[in-house]
Protein backbone atom coordinates (compact mmCIF):
# COMPACT_ATOMS: atom_id res chain seq x y z
CA UNK A 1 0.00 0.00 0.00
CA UNK A 2 1.70 3.40 -0.94
CA UNK A 3 2.80 5.63 1.87
CA UNK A 4 0.44 9.57 1.65
CA UNK A 5 3.21 12.24 0.18
CA UNK A 6 1.54 14.20 3.17
CA UNK A 7 2.77 11.82 5.82
CA UNK A 8 6.49 11.40 4.06
CA UNK A 9 6.67 15.15 4.05
CA UNK A 10 6.11 15.51 7.80
CA UNK A 11 8.36 12.88 8.46
CA UNK A 12 11.27 14.39 6.54
CA UNK A 13 10.37 17.82 8.28
CA UNK A 14 10.65 16.14 11.68
CA UNK A 15 13.79 14.36 10.89
CA UNK A 16 14.58 17.60 9.83
CA UNK A 17 14.17 19.30 12.92
CA UNK A 18 15.82 16.57 14.97
CA UNK A 19 19.07 16.75 13.17
CA UNK A 20 19.09 20.46 12.91
CA UNK A 21 18.73 20.30 16.46
CA UNK A 22 21.45 17.97 17.05
CA UNK A 23 23.53 20.11 14.78
CA UNK A 24 22.78 23.12 17.09
CA UNK A 25 23.71 21.30 20.20
CA UNK A 26 27.12 20.05 18.53
CA UNK A 27 27.64 23.34 17.51
CA UNK A 28 27.24 24.84 21.02
CA UNK A 29 29.47 22.29 22.70
CA UNK A 30 32.31 22.56 20.43
CA UNK A 31 31.91 26.33 20.90
CA UNK A 32 36.03 27.39 20.95
CA UNK A 33 35.12 30.31 23.05
CA UNK A 34 32.98 28.28 25.45
CA UNK A 35 35.48 25.66 25.81
CA UNK A 36 37.90 28.25 26.66
CA UNK A 37 35.85 29.78 29.40
CA UNK A 38 35.47 26.56 31.04
CA UNK A 39 38.62 25.28 31.03
CA UNK A 40 40.32 28.67 32.18
CA UNK A 41 36.96 28.33 35.04
CA UNK A 42 38.55 24.80 36.11
CA UNK A 43 41.45 25.80 36.03
CA UNK A 44 41.04 28.43 38.45
CA UNK A 45 38.72 26.35 41.14
CA UNK A 46 41.93 23.89 41.25
CA UNK A 47 44.28 26.69 41.91
CA UNK A 48 41.67 27.50 44.64
CA UNK A 49 41.25 24.61 45.99
CA UNK A 50 43.42 22.80 48.80
CA UNK A 51 45.04 20.51 46.35
CA UNK A 52 45.64 23.29 43.87
CA UNK A 53 47.14 25.46 46.73
CA UNK A 54 49.28 22.61 47.65
CA UNK A 55 50.26 22.91 44.25
CA UNK A 56 50.77 25.61 43.82
CA UNK A 57 53.10 25.70 47.24
CA UNK A 58 55.29 22.62 45.92
CA UNK A 59 56.34 24.12 42.68
CA UNK A 60 57.38 27.60 44.50
CA UNK A 61 59.40 25.12 47.04
CA UNK A 62 61.00 23.42 43.69
CA UNK A 63 61.85 26.61 42.00
CA UNK A 64 63.49 28.03 45.24
CA UNK A 65 65.28 25.45 45.81
CA UNK A 66 66.81 25.23 42.19
CA UNK A 67 67.38 28.76 41.97
CA UNK A 68 69.42 28.39 45.42
CA UNK A 69 71.21 25.98 44.18
CA UNK A 70 72.17 27.72 41.34
CA UNK A 71 73.34 31.03 43.01
CA UNK A 72 75.55 28.61 45.49
CA UNK A 73 77.08 26.49 42.71
CA UNK A 74 77.99 29.91 40.70
CA UNK A 75 79.50 31.13 44.44
CA UNK A 76 81.75 27.67 44.24
CA UNK A 77 83.22 28.17 41.15
CA UNK A 78 84.45 31.82 41.72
Amino acid sequence: MPRDPRQIQLEIDAARESLAATLDELAFRSSPTRLKAQGQAAVVRFFQSPAGKATIGAVGLFVTVVVVNSVRSRKRKR
